[in-house]
């Protein structure tokens, strides 16, 4: 049976991005293998609300392994009193393993979602970035464009479902949208983490839902996109 989707809904689509995918500089398992059912969701005009969020690092971030004579990539150090993971150089600005992925079809985003770009923090949630210096995390200006459209409910895709998906469904959950994720629609960057990251979602009442259960469009007929607004 399909599921109805809301008008107060939206559709989030998470880093999406070239060097997230086998080949890349931090390639998710099998995450080309969400590409096409992405595209055909957006071509589906199911949704009314949709957000795509982007990493976006400067070439000296802090998370880079390089910044940090000695270590070794996947390594946890303390950073602004938290531990931070230290990932190979990835989504640089302004390469093409940035860019959201060619093979989808992007016109029917509302609004992408830079994250990532302060060189001093880290950034996984859709929402807030990571920790920084002042022990705060800062909004990146999603929770309130969905606010100022009314929106109550969100549905995640993307990757890597036990990293940025997961911190954004975590804030999510915080900010008082139900929360569903389209399992089918991410991919991790290691499967090994699929048990415990399911069992996560499930503590934080996130609705693991496969894409095929969704029903019809919540768009008025005919709507298009004039202008997408981005940062």
């Amino acid at each position: 049976m399909s599921l109805p989707i809301s008008h107060r809904a939206a559709l989030i689509v998470v880093d999406v991005q070239p060097d997230f995918m086998p080949g890349g500089a931090l390639a998710c398992h099998e995450g080309d293998a969400i590409v096409p059912g992405i595209d055909r969701l957006l071509r589906s005009h199911q949704f009314r609300h949709v957000v795509a969020t982007q990493d976006w690092h400067p070439a000296n971030h802090v998370s880079f392994v390089d910044a940090h004579p000695g270590r070794q990539p996947f390594e946890r150090i303390p950073l602004h009193g938290h531990a931070q993971t230290l990932w190979p150089a990835h989504c640089v600005q302004g390469t093409t393993g940035a860019a959201l992925h060619p093979a989808i079809d992007w016109s029917m985003v509302d609004k992408v979602i830079r994250k990532g770009d302060d060189p001093q923090v880290d950034s996984y949630s859709g929402f807030r970035e990571n920790h920084g210096p002042a022990g705060r995390r800062p909004t990146t200006g999603l929770a309130e464009w969905l606010r100022e459209r009314g929106v109550d409910e969100v549905y995640l895709c993307g990757l890597a479902r036990e990293v940025c998906v997961l911190w954004t469904a975590q804030d999510s959950v915080d900010l008082g949208y139900r929360t569903h994720v389209l399992w089918d629609l991410t991919r991790p960057v290691s499967p090994d983490s699929d048990i415990p990251t399911r069992i996560r979602y499930d503590q934080l009442g996130v609705d693991i839902l496969d894409s095929s259960e969704l029903g019809g469009p919540a768009r008025p007929s005919g709507a298009m996109r004039a202008a997408h607004q981005r940062i």
